[in-house]
């Protein structure tokens, strides 16, 4: 299924109704106790200043707080000042670098898990409503089987400080600036203690003013993938002093990711293709697989995917599976685990769906962008030989709408699962089926 999508999305000004001139507050910054409503898209708590809404980080629904103002056109930001009042579900955030470094990896370790998981039920059932016209309910977000050490997966910027390296993350309020990491505990101790052999191994890596840099955990041990830089003629001595690694990655800042060295042959076509809450990913996979097939259809499109998971499963209960997927190695992947019957193709989906179609069920697994018009069209206009899409979402503004695009089509179920306890992103499985139906 899709990569990790572990991004801090914005707020769309589109989303929010435009105040009257009258309304809108001196430009100037200023300092005003607001109360916090309830949390928007990207984890800002949501007030609201004689009809301008405020978006301020690190507030909790049911918070007064003293909030410094800097208003826009159509919505203002806030920064928390002073806390006057904690909202209910206010818990002190376990992290050293959330309050303290202000880290944007994390949007919500303020709120308690329950608070977290009713925000991010009420980001869905918004979204929805405002972007897709569709009056759905909110729904029961599902709790992940770990709340904190769940990723497999850590990205961290590299840079120097003097002679030496350090990696860190970026401040929520500063993305230009990077804060050297302790630790993070939403992310497996493994994955930490290699992290701290990648530094260990730092004089062998580019000669660069700032790099990038991924240690990812699967089902062979670790591996790393360094991106940034010209060329990487130490690659051979550093992946020999980083003894937990056993794939080695370098994508250069001109050209193509590559495997560099390895220890063993690699059990997954490259670094990319890695679930990074494993046990929540698998949950998430089986509910779409059964929503698939409470259809019974003998043909189903898996579009967007991945390393084939899902149509590995499809095609093991009997369906015809045709796979689509961009990345040409997990495609290939993806098509040795197939049956004869099935079959994988690497394209783009707007490139190849047109030609693969008919098929009973397609589903949707797109990135956070959600997919091209030219492929809704096509759904659009196909709803008549079709059972159902089912669309697996880590961006509910996207999903609403690509609903908002499909006329001829209704929710039939939409369920919601916690991928990424502590941060605001919520993965969203939406079945929709024709309207005649």
């Amino acid at each position: 299924m899709r990569r990790d999508p572990h991004r801090r999305p914005s707020s769309s000004p589109s989303r929010i109704p435009s105040p009257t001139p009258s309304s809108i507050p001196s430009p100037t910054p200023s300092v005003t106790p607001l109360a916090i409503d309830s949390i928007a898209a990207g984890g800002d708590g949501v007030s609201r200043l004689n009809g301008l809404v405020v978006f301020t980080p690190r507030t909790a629904p049911g918070d007064v707080a003293e909030i410094e103002i800097t208003p826009g056109k159509r919505f203002a930001r806030g920064a928390l000042k002073a806390l006057v009042t904690p909202g209910a579900g206010r818990v002190t955030p376990r992290c050293e670098h959330y309050t303290r470094d202000r880290c944007g990896g994390c949007q919500l370790q303020h709120l308690d898990i329950a608070s977290q998981r009713a925000a991010k039920s009420q980001i869905v059932a918004d979204a929805l409503r405002r972007i897709g016209h569709v009056g759905a309910t909110a729904p029961e977000v599902r709790a992940s089987p770990s709340e904190w050490r769940y990723r497999r997966k850590l990205t961290l910027a590299l840079r120097r400080r003097g002679r030496e390296w350090f990696a860190g993350m970026h401040p929520y309020d500063g993305p230009g600036k990077v804060f050297p990491l302790n630790d993070c505990p939403i992310t497996d101790e493994r994955v930490i203690a290699v992290w701290k052999e990648v530094l260990a191994a730092q004089e062998f890596l580019p000669d660069s003013a700032e790099l990038r840099g991924a240690v990812q955990l699967d089902s062979r041990g670790a591996s790393f993938v360094l991106e940034g830089g010209v060329s990487w003629p130490g690659a051979a001595e550093f992946f020999e002093h980083a003894p937990s690694l056993v794939s080695l990655w370098y994508a250069p800042a001109v050209g193509v990711r590559r495997r560099v060295a390895h220890r063993e042959h690699d059990l997954l076509p490259n670094a990319s293709f890695v679930q990074v809450n494993e046990g929540m990913a698998r949950t998430m996979q089986q509910y779409v697989v059964d929503r698939v097939l409470a259809h019974t259809p003998a043909t189903v499109v898996d579009a967007y995917a991945g390393a084939g998971d899902t149509a590995a499963a499809l095609a093991d209960a009997g369906v015809k599976v045709t796979a689509i997927e961009l990345d040409e190695d997990a495609a290939a992947w993806c098509a040795g685990r197939l049956p004869a019957g099935s079959r994988a193709i690497a394209a783009r989906v707007e490139d190849i769906l047109a030609r693969v179609l008919p098929a009973e069920v397609v589903i949707l697994n797109p990135p956070r962008a959600g997919v091209d018009a030219k492929v809704v069209e096509l759904l659009a206009n196909a709803s008549a030989g079709m059972k159902a899409v089912v669309y697996v979402s880590c961006d509910p503004a996207t999903l609403a709408r690509d609903i908002a695009r499909l006329p001829g089509w209704r929710v039939a179920s939409l369920a919601a699962f916690d991928m990424f306890p502590q941060t605001a992103h919520v993965e969203t499985v939406c079945e929709l089926v024709p309207e005649a139906a």
